[in-house]
């Protein structure tokens, strides 16, 4: 398998797909690529960017390619086996797939307002009302899943999965810019930072050269 990714410290949804891999315990061939630099658009244009018009992160198994996070997490589980990703449970799975679901698709303002960048913490400041909003239904989820399915575990499910790893980058996201969280988020989030592979990430996200200055301003 192949991985194409773009920089570790800013890219989120690149953080998902390789944390998806990783997960499989399959191996593959790590492919990064600098976003937006001189060659992005001719980069983008080539055979193997086709399939996703471009974006990242975009894997391909031979003459299988798939592109978007969630569906490289299901495809891998398909391969591997669910229970990797997934909790056995079937209640416990109805939620964290919709959990999934809605990290997915939600969460706009945190995610335009509060960029991915591995390398920095800036100082706190009072985060904008929709920004509020979105933290505030993340806290709710968070403290939902933990309640009911996450046991004695360290994690949303109980042990690390498909849900963890599509909150990865939002962990990242509260850390950088010091966002306010509950306090038994805490926990949850150094567990999530402390993980083997969210400290391989991290530590190649350090050694990355590239700067790209949009993502490097604090908000306000």
């Amino acid at each position: 398998m192949k991985l194409i990714i773009g920089n570790k410290a800013y890219s989120s949804w690149s953080l998902r797909g390789w944390l998806a891999c990783r997960q499989s315990g399959i191996a593959f061939e790590e492919v990064v690529v600098p976003l937006y630099d001189e060659d992005w658009d001719k980069r983008r244009e080539g055979a193997e960017f086709a399939p996703s018009s471009g974006k990242v992160p975009i894997l391909w198994d031979g003459e299988a390619v798939v592109w978007d996070s969630l569906a490289i997490i299901d495809y891998l589980a398909d391969k591997v086996g669910r229970d990797l990703f997934w909790p056995a449970d079937d209640a416990a799975r109805a939620m964290a797939r919709s959990m999934a679901a809605e990290m997915h698709s939600s969460f706009v303002a945190l995610r335009r307002k509060h960029s991915m960048n591995i390398r920095q913490i800036y100082p706190a400041r009072m985060p904008d009302d929709d920004v509020i909003v979105d933290l505030k239904r993340i806290m709710e989820l968070w403290a939902q899943a933990r309640a009911r399915f996450g046991g004695e575990g360290d994690f949303l499910f109980g042990e690390f999965g498909a849900v963890d790893i599509m909150f990865a980058p939002v962990v990242t996201r509260i850390i950088t810019y010091q966002l306010p969280v509950a306090r038994f988020a805490v926990p949850y989030m150094d567990a999530v930072l402390r993980h083997p592979f969210m400290q391989d990430w991290i530590a190649g996200a350090q050694e990355e050269e590239w700067v790209i200055e949009r993502f490097e301003q604090p908000v306000g």
